[in-house]
């Protein structure tokens, strides 16, 4: 089973795929991403490889026979891509040189462009899940991209709130938010000419940093060379940082926020970020998602931003130090 059901309580679509069920358990000395696996080349920097188990495709199934005058589906149509760092089964990202990072980033920005050409797609969304703390399995480092045929919630609120701040004041949203962040500076960790690190003042993680670009650029595409190795180096500096946070590898979940695709010109409302959303909340804590995250998309932190921006600036220093 393979489709999209839509929430009625949300407008939201929901991706039933239950064929993910029944990925196969990898042998511990086995990696499909490794050289020499065969599923991958023998040699490679960074690379693009369509996962073998999709929540979506570009050339879905037709819905199972459960839809009704009430219950609506849609068949699951986008694409999901896994996107090798690197050849190297252990290491991470703080770990990679910049000049390597770049190449990821130029691969992100190609796979944005080809996959913004299929008009079916609204929404491409790049992310990294990493540690087992946000249930990986898969230690080989590396991302995950998904196509979306719709635009998911949080993103359809983060545009008509956009959009309505454009219409009150006449300016950019995320261009206001990130000056107002850096006229206080005590939640900022470090920024460079092209981006900005810094602990949002609602954050809903406690370590939940996000970089964003200070120039208005909508999507990772429009970079120019020299943004591109800025944000491989910030990138670089904002994960080893998490790391030397508590002395270990640090989990989380980072997620790119680019421009929708294939619907209105939003160019001019959208500003380029990624967040980090790590579950721990202090060395041998994990800040779980309970009932008011879940239930009610209420957050709760149970730390004060303007403290742990503190945390991460001294955590910023030693990682440099090194």
């Amino acid at each position: 089973m393979a489709e999209l059901r839509r929430h009625p309580l949300t407008g939201d679509w929901i991706m039933i795929a239950s064929h993910r069920q029944n990925r196969p358990q990898m042998p511990k000395d086995y990696c499909p991403f490794c050289p020499g696996s065969g599923k991958v080349p023998d040699t490679f920097d960074v690379y693009k490889y369509d996962n073998d188990f999709p929540a979506l495709r570009q050339d879905p199934p037709e819905p199972d026979d459960v839809a009704t005058d009430f219950f609506e589906t849609a068949p699951a149509y986008g694409k999901c891509e896994v996107i090798l760092y690197s050849p190297n089964h252990t290491i991470t990202l703080p770990e990679l040189p910049t000049e390597h990072i770049t190449k990821l980033v130029n691969l992100w920005a190609e796979r944005y462009e080809e996959l913004s050409k299929d008009e079916n797609i609204k929404y491409v969304f790049i992310f990294e899940n990493r540690g087992e703390a946000v249930g990986v399995t898969m230690p080989h480092p590396h991302g995950q991209i998904y196509g979306y045929s719709f635009l998911p919630k949080k993103l359809e609120l983060e545009v008509e709130n956009a959009k309505k701040h454009a219409e009150k004041t006449g300016h950019c949203l995320f261009c206001d938010w990130l000056k107002a962040e850096q006229d206080e500076e005590k939640r900022i960790i470090f920024k460079n000419e092209h981006f900005t690190v810094f602990l949002p003042f609602f954050s809903e993680y406690p370590y939940g940093a996000y970089i964003m670009s200070n120039r208005h650029v909508s999507n990772i595409a429009e970079f120019s060379a020299e943004e591109r190795e800025a944000l491989a180096e910030t990138l670089r500096r904002t994960t080893g940082m998490l790391d030397s946070l508590f002395g270990f590898k640090f989990p989380y979940m980072m997620c790119m926020y680019n421009e929708p695709v294939n619907g209105e010109d939003l160019s001019e409302l959208f500003h380029f970020h990624i967040a980090f959303y790590p579950p721990m909340r202090s060395a041998d804590k994990i800040k779980f998602n309970a009932s008011s995250e879940t239930g009610a998309w209420a957050h709760c932190n149970p730390t004060c931003p303007e403290d742990t921006a503190e945390e991460l600036r001294q955590a910023y220093a030693r990682f440099m130090q090194k």
